[in-house]
């Protein structure tokens, strides 16, 4: 990955050999498996193991040249503090203006734009969740066929509302998050909520006055299930139908429309991630990202565990030095928040990253932030929060894969790009997820639920730069409804999961 590297990774299906010799002459003294480094010279004993130009370890043992190196044979750096970081320092960003880009999208009356037109039902608390998922089946069967421009019917389920310390500090978190996710741009401003009655999340606590923007005479609308007129589990399901209805035709009245690239608000996250991730599927994103900010769009990236050891990267290409601090802050919350837990960021790392070869905590994050790009970062929302600008926002955010998509919904997501290198299923019911493959035998194995084989840049059959291009395209195409990712014809996706750092009583 950078000339000072003194390990690769082997990228042959099925690995390498011990006693295979590399063009260069290096012979392979041990099997090393696909997606694994091998010592390109010999490491000594607490030598710095680098790839990307960066420490990823320090050798435990001696390390012969030719030898595969794993995180067994690897001492993980400490993290950076965070006290003496670059604030703003990076070179001035010259990439030209993109102009001209457009796709076909649903206009909403607060400026933002759906790349989908559905209604979702907006739960106060998990006890009301099979009541809505039973209506919700009923509305797309009986109602839906008479709105064909509503692209969906979704229920807004998570496990949060009771049984919680709701004023305690951090609570605020779940609360902000389940409220900026109703106001989602694919939800076209229809605000429809399920309350059970005697949660302590109260529809008017999650949404009070002023929140949402109200039609003349008109007030929230909910439907508690423990009011007197619902009588019966069916008394609750008409009633739930009966408030659909005036949505669900406000919805089927919207078209889409031409509008500026602009107006896309792109999430990038990685999940089953693998050796491959920052070499093809990563870096391939970061293109299309530094695309999407010169055409005037926004990207948000995450997980901050999974950067954590490229802050000092981050910070330098922050556009202010207030910016750089901001990041710095939401680190250090969330090393207090790891440490409350006795836990540090080397937890993160799963056993099909170490498989897929990734050593640790380091080495996955130096290829994780390469799905941010070169732009500059202008802005910092911490977990919950909704964007406010346009640009490259770092949207702080555990790096569980279902807890980071239901955080970067509430910032605003209209689309969301996803890269796996060692497979999985994961999807979203809000907006259209696009899956990228690190491999091509995974994007050829898993071929009806990847949507772009990123793997094409270890085969050389195309560069980081066709591939940028690529997924931007198809992103517009995904957003103007001409295609549908795989979750979306297969309707697969993750339930929401709220952040909650705060107690449960």
């Amino acid at each position: 990955m950078h000339a000072a590297d003194n390990v690769a990774i082997v990228a042959n299906d099925g690995g390498l050999p011990a006693g295979t010799v590399l063009p260069d002459g290096l012979t392979l003294v041990d099997r090393v498996p696909q997606g694994h480094k091998v010592a390109l010279t010999a490491i000594a004993q607490d030598a710095a193991v680098l790839r990307y130009n960066v420490p990823i370890g320090y050798a435990l043992k001696d390390i012969p040249a030719g030898a595969w190196v794993h995180e067994r044979l690897l001492h993980m750096p400490e993290a950076c503090a965070l006290d003496q970081l670059p604030q703003a320092t990076a070179p001035r960003w010259d990439a030209q203006p993109l102009q001209g880009y457009t796709f076909e999208g649903y206009r909403n009356a607060d400026g933002s734009v759906g790349t989908r037109n559905i209604l979702a039902i907006t739960t106060t608390v998990q006890c009301v969740a099979g009541v809505v998922d039973f209506a919700v089946q009923r509305i797309k069967e009986q109602l839906l066929p008479r709105y064909p421009n509503v692209d969906d019917v979704i229920g807004l389920e998570h496990s949060y509302g009771c049984g919680v310390a709701i004023d305690a500090p951090d609570a605020i978190i779940p609360i902000r998050t389940l409220r900026n996710i109703t106001l989602n741009p694919n939800f076209g401003g229809e605000v429809m909520v399920v309350s059970l009655g005697c949660e302590k999340l109260q529809p008017e606590r999650l949404l009070p006055a002023g929140t949402i923007p109200l039609r003349a005479g008109e007030s929230l609308d909910v439907v508690c299930l423990q009011a007197d007129q619902h009588v019966g589990f069916m008394g609750m399901i008409d009633a739930v139908l009966a408030a659909a209805v005036p949505h669900l035709e406000r919805l089927n009245a919207r078209r889409r429309e031409t509008v500026p690239a602009s107006a896309l608000v792109v999430g990038v996250q990685c999940g089953g991630s693998d050796a491959f991730s920052g070499v093809t599927a990563n870096p391939a994103v970061g293109y299309c990202t530094d695309l999407l900010v010169r055409a005037g769009a926004s990207v948000l990236f995450s997980e901050t565990t999974e950067v954590r050891d490229a802050i000092a990267q981050m910070t330098a290409r922050a556009t202010t030095p207030e910016v750089a601090q901001a990041m710095a802050r939401e680190m250090a919350w969330y090393d207090a928040y790891l440490a409350r837990g006795q836990a540090d960021r080397s937890a993160n790392t799963t056993p099909g990253n170490k498989a897929g070869g990734l050593s640790n905590i380091v080495e996955k994050a130096m290829g994780s932030i390469i799905k941010s790009g070169t732009a500059p970062i202008s802005g910092v929302l911490s977990p919950g929060e909704k964007l406010q600008h346009k640009g490259l926002h770092y949207a702080a955010t555990p790096a569980s894969d279902f807890v980071c998509g239901t955080l970067q919904l509430a910032a605003g997501m209209n689309l969301h790009v996803f890269t796996t290198g060692r497979g999985t299923p994961y999807g979203l019911a809000e907006v259209p997820v696009v899956k990228v493959a690190t491999r091509t035998e995974l994007a050829r194995r898993w071929h009806d639920l990847m949507d772009l084989n990123a793997g094409r840049i270890a085969d050389g059959d195309a560069t980081i730069e066709d591939m940028g291009w690529e997924l931007f395209h198809l992103l517009l195409d995904v957003a103007s409804g001409r295609k549908k990712t795989w979750a979306e014809h297969w309707k697969l996706h993750n339930a929401l999961v709220l952040f909650n750092p705060a107690p449960i009583t």
